[in-house]
């Protein structure tokens, strides 16, 4: 697999496999990500680094996947990000790394289904449920 251009069967196997990572910790963050929605705890900067620690230092994660496709979810140490108790605003950037993007996507899922569950007309005996998926 040194010369991908060679043969594109291990072009195909190295997309495959890449593919199969980014999922795998896409699962990861998403579960991560969902004990602090759980919680209605607000997406910070300093949480969105504590996600990507923690996604990033999974024993399960490294042990199904090589170290070459592992260090192709880390984040470029010349891409400082702050570290602070602000909400997260990434204003109209797409360009996030693996992790970040996996997390926002789970809090915005979250609020879309609360926002759902809110515009729900209920039973009038119904308790009344939150309407945001964290607090803020």
């Amino acid at each position: 697999m040194n010369n991908l251009k060679a043969d594109p069967t291990d072009q195909t196997l190295a997309a495959l496999r890449y593919q199969t990572a980014a999922r795998d910790l896409e699962h990861i963050v998403r579960n991560i990500a969902a004990r602090y929605i759980v919680q209605q705890v607000p997406l910070t900067w300093r949480l969105l680094h504590a996600i990507e620690a923690e996604a990033l230092a999974d024993l399960g994660f490294a042990s199904r996947h090589d170290a070459l496709m592992l260090g192709l979810f880390q984040r470029p140490s010349d891409l400082p990000y702050p570290e602070t108790d602000d909400g997260v605003d990434f204003g109209a950037s797409t360009a996030l790394p693996a992790v970040f993007a996996f997390a926002v996507n789970a809090y915005e899922e979250a609020a879309r289904q609360a926002a759902r569950r809110a515009s729900q007309p209920r039973a009038l005996d119904a308790p009344l449920k939150r309407a945001r998926a964290w607090g803020g």
